[in-house]
């Protein structure tokens, strides 16, 4: 009797632990993904301290923080593997761990938008240090140049005897030499004459208007003001603007009506077969003498 007692309790001790073996190995599987649930959010938080606590030093945060979430996606790709494998036996606590990815996820996308702003930023101070540079670069070397320049006395000497002895060609790199290292002097202006004098000679006649214009534009008091002027209504005369180039010569006239170049003007004029003054002005005159 007892021996059959025994088989029995042995039958009924085997179904119950069938009955308890899975539920045991879900439950384990279960306090597993909670941990590693755990972990993930602990580095999440990590990261996030980390990304506030080194925002003054953001490319290093870059670096750093990128990984971290490409490790943390990794993490979750391969979680959500799981989850999707056993959500059938783990029920409702399944769709609760799944919220919390929902929510990890939806941090790590914040933290991605985040890092691309900071990455910009970034980018924008590089872009802003290497044209800061550029410029530095740029000016150091126009100091060493001009350190290493002829006097300006000298150079536009230099440059004057050239002009004089028909050497136009050295001239010409003496004059613009000149105008690289000295800008802002007073013969400054008389360098742009030459240089318009040279190339009317060549026959540059357009080249030589552009150097004209710098003279009466930026050295409009400036002892070559007047002869820039009536070299350019020549200048424009050869280019075929006879109109444009009559203009200029009544305009030095009437600036200059007792200077050496209004009297080349008005005879330039004559030539041409124009009056000294357009109708506009003559008329004016003849109206104030009748008056």
């Amino acid at each position: 009797m007892k021996p059959h007692r025994i088989s029995v309790l042995v039958a009924l001790f085997s179904v119950l632990w069938i009955g308890v073996a899975p539920a045991w190995g879900v439950s384990k599987e279960m306090v597993q993904l909670q941990t590693q649930v755990q972990q993930l959010q602990e580095q999440m938080t990590a990261m996030q301290r980390s990304f506030d606590e080194r925002m003054g030093v953001m490319k290093n945060l870059v670096e750093s923080d990128t990984d971290a979430v490409n490790k943390v996606a990794n993490a979750l790709t391969a979680l959500q593997n799981q989850l999707q494998k056993q959500q059938n036996d783990s029920g409702g606590k399944v769709d609760q761990l799944s919220g919390q990815i929902q929510a990890l996820n939806d941090t790590m996308d914040e933290i991605k938008v985040r890092l691309a702003k900071v990455t910009k930023q970034l980018e924008d101070m590089q872009a802003a240090q290497q044209s800061i540079q550029a410029q530095q670069a740029q000016q150091q070397a126009q100091q060493q140049a001009q350190a290493q320049a002829p006097p300006p006395d000298v150079l536009y000497n230099n440059a004057l005897r050239d002009y004089n002895g028909g050497k136009y060609d050295l001239a010409s790199q003496e004059l613009s030499d000149y105008l690289k290292f000295y800008p802002n002097t007073d013969l400054a202006g008389n360098c742009y004459f030459y240089q318009g004098e040279i190339q009317f000679r060549a026959g540059n006649y357009q080249q030589a208007v552009d150097s004209y214009d710098q003279v009466l534009q930026n050295y409009p008091s400036g002892n070559k003001a007047a002869s820039a002027q009536l070299k350019k209504g020549f200048a424009l005369v050869e280019l075929g603007k006879q109109d444009d180039g009559v203009t200029e010569l009544r305009h030095l006239i009437q600036r200059y009506p007792h200077s050496p170049e209004a009297l080349q003007a008005r005879e330039r004029l004559r030539k041409l077969g124009v009056a000294t003054r357009g109708q506009n002005a003559a008329a004016g005159l003849q109206d104030a003498g009748n008056e």
